[in-house]
């Protein structure tokens, strides 16, 4: 079902790589592997201390319960000495676990912050070597779901899952020493609930593995929605859409809700589930234990030591199954962080050959191209356009006008055929070296949250705030800057909504003035203000225009009467060519389109 801007439904859930997503992850965190040993060493000291606790408070029972026998017998006391040197040990033990795991919470943090800070510099680092057509074919909020939600995700489960599986592990395999060491028996009752145990997690975690990865999922589908409606406000309202936007995300919502109330029920099942077993092994041990004290094969602080021991026995199995939980979420974050990362870039990129100033001759060479295959949009374009010239590209929409324009900047390569910059073919170009001759002005106006003075100097970093007021004069801005509340100092929010279309167009024209290009790509550029305004911004684009190759494209054909060319595109291919006196004179389809826009009158101009 589409949304209200036309965000495409849910797709079919692919294939996880439970196993694979987990290596890859390991190997990512490599660099980390001596902070992380040493983590890991600190968590299992501190559960081998915390483990040997119990016994040796089993060994202060005895000898208290002992001296009360003795008492009694009249034939000694308590060794309260004896009795208190015990529990300054055990109090020693446990101040020196508490110290390790502190130790080890401090580097498990680390650890996992400066995995997500790397994580966020390689997604935004790979966003600028992404082609554009994964922009063009991806939404907004499913990419910034994974910079955030995901990257979140894995940092919390990662700290929390690899400190608690260690932790468990060791405490598993020190607390099943331990209860042998007291008691045979008692310990292989204990045994007697691992398989159910295991059994319980086997079934919880596969019930649960499914809902986190789809939690995950939709989670970036849902955040694509809200994206979609807060940017598209003006136009929801406009067509009356609310109650279909809010009804279009609650499908998702909904769907969101369902995975997440059932991982959260499976993953919180577990423990009430492995409490009723501890217990009944608990249960258990008291009964046999109190046969056992009476025959006098077992003392009564070695009893109470193994009842902690049953404790801290189904405690870490409980544990494993919550860590199951969080490595399943981690390893559907993680599998969407890499997804992402492993995303195909823009192909390699050349060795720019030393080459003087560029001065602007472009040649289009039998160009062929489709944004997908058996889909051709462009199918024989060439032309020839000399250093300095204007020429305007016209046509009917979907004609291939502004796809020219991408293939010229490098946003793809041609299929077939080529385009030089001075006779040099733009594949032999590196992208930055390529890009550093052209300055654009389109029309979706491009904006960031600053100031009006640096949003011009976007164009050229090392511009003065003089050059700056020059462009914005050049550009006809600066009789309106002058008007806002702190003149070029003023803030411009987010989306560059706090002055008008028309205005933004103009700081753009004014960026393109200041970055001062030999070659100029103007794609609707004076579309967005009115007739009046558009007249100034003429003038003050012939200047602009004026010793560059300038491209310019436009369904408002009064703008183009001066080009030095025009070229009238049709399905991909030239239709003609000519100026704009003589394609009136030939009556070809440029003057049906011309005639056709002041069809009613002049004022139309």
């Amino acid at each position: 079902m589409p949304g209200p801007m036309g965000h495409r439904g849910p797709a079919a859930e692919r294939a996880k790589d439970f196993k694979g997503t987990l290596k890859k992850l390991i190997r990512y965190i490599a660099h980390e592997r001596i902070a992380l040993i040493v983590a890991i060493a600190c968590a299992v000291i501190s559960v081998v201390f915390n483990v040997v606790g119990p016994r040796v408070l089993g060994e202060a029972t005895t000898e208290l319960f002992n001296g009360i026998a003795a008492k009694v017998a009249g034939t000694g006391g308590i060794d309260f000495g004896r009795i208190g040197f015990i529990l300054a040990s055990l109090l020693c033990l446990y101040v020196t676990a508490a110290g390790f795991n502190f130790l080890q919470g401090w580097l498990m943090t680390g650890i996992t912050q400066r995995v997500c800070y790397r994580m966020r510099r390689e997604i935004i680092e790979k966003v600028d070597r992404m082609p554009l057509g994964y922009f063009e074919t991806n939404s907004v909020g499913d990419v910034l779901s994974r910079i955030t939600n995901d990257v979140d995700t894995l940092g919390q489960s990662l700290n929390q899952s690899v400190t608690q599986l260690i932790t468990s592990v060791t405490q598993i395999i020190g607390v099943t020493v331990m209860m042998v060491s007291v008691s045979a028996v008692l310990a292989g009752i204990t045994f007697l609930t691992i398989p159910v145990s295991l059994v319980l997690v086997v079934v919880v975690v596969g019930s649960s593995q499914r809902y986190f990865r789809r939690q995950q999922t939709l989670l970036g589908r849902v955040d694509g929605l809200i994206e979609e409606s807060f940017s598209g406000q003006s136009v929801i309202k406009v067509f009356n859409r609310e109650a279909r936007a809010v009804a279009d995300f609650d499908v998702d919502n909904q769907r969101l809700y369902e995975s997440g109330w059932k991982s959260q029920f499976f993953s919180g099942l577990m423990q009430p589930l492995m409490n009723f077993v501890a217990n009944l092994a608990y249960v258990a041990v008291v009964i046999v234990g109190a046969f056992l004290a009476v025959a006098g094969t077992i003392t009564l602080g070695d009893i109470q030591a193994f009842m902690q021991y049953v404790r801290n026995f189904t405690q870490p199995i409980t544990q494993l199954s919550q860590v199951s939980n969080m490595l399943q979420q981690l390893s559907a974050a993680a599998e969407r962080v890499f997804e992402f990362l492993d995303e195909a870039e823009e192909g390699p990129d050349a060795e720019t050959p030393a080459l003087p100033a560029c001065k602007g001759a472009v040649s289009f060479d039998h160009v062929r191209f489709g944004y997908v295959p058996n889909k051709t949009i462009i199918h024989d374009f060439s032309c020839n356009v000399e250093p300095g010239q204007t020429v305007a590209i016209v046509g009917p929409t979907g004609a291939g006008k502004t796809t020219l324009m991408k293939l010229l900047m490098r946003f793809y390569d041609v299929n077939a055929g080529s385009i030089t910059v001075d006779g040099v073919d733009l594949r032999d170009y590196a992208r930055d070296d390529l890009r550093r001759n052209f300055a654009m002005v389109l029309q979706d106006t491009w904006l960031f949250k600053g100031s009006v003075l640096e949003n011009i100097r976007y164009g050229r970093a090392d511009a003065t705030d003089d050059e700056v007021r020059a462009a914005a004069r050049a550009a006809l801005a600066d009789h309106f800057i002058q008007t806002l509340p702190g003149g070029y100092g003023f803030e411009l929010n987010e989306d560059a909504s706090n002055v008008s279309q028309g205005q933004k167009q103009l700081l753009t024209i004014a960026r393109a003035f200041i970055a001062d290009r030999p070659i100029l790509i103007l794609d609707e550029a004076t579309s967005n203000v009115d007739t009046r305004t558009e007249e100034r911004i003429q003038a003050a684009m012939d200047a602009l225009m004026q010793g560059r190759t300038s491209f310019v494209i436009a369904h408002r054909l009064s703008t183009i009467r001066n080009a030095d060319v025009i070229l009238v595109l049709k399905d991909g291919d030239i239709v003609e060519k000519g100026t704009h006196e003589e394609l009136l004179a030939a009556g070809g389809f440029y003057a049906e389109l011309y005639n056709s826009q002041f069809a009613e009158g002049p004022e139309e101009e």
